[in-house]
């Protein structure tokens, strides 16, 4: 049986495969996107969420694509909600 992780919040990701291994700082980052130091700093706290602006920047920055930035994010949304979200009283549509 395989277990399941959950996913990483994309500032976790941002810190660890991209700051880390390039030594540089989250203030460092902010000035080459262009956006305020905080902004990062929140981010790679994870205690931010990623918009679709910073997505962007980070996308044409690493050289990689925004989808992948917004992808983090949505599977760390959904995890949490499926650990956080009471459907219980929700019957699902059953077919004719």
């Amino acid at each position: 049986m395989t277990l399941m992780t959950s996913p990483s919040h994309p500032g976790e990701v941002l810190a660890e495969l991209y700051l880390k291994p390039l030594d540089m700082s989250a203030i460092a980052l902010s000035k080459r996107l262009k956006v305020p130091r905080t902004r990062i700093e929140r981010l790679v706290k994870g205690e931010t969420s990623l918009t679709v602006d910073t997505a962007m920047r980070l996308a044409r920055f690493f050289g990689n694509t925004p989808e992948f930035w917004m992808n983090l994010q949505r599977a760390y949304d959904l995890a949490r909600a499926r650990e956080t979200v009471d459907l219980t009283d929700i019957t699902p549509l059953e077919a004719a």
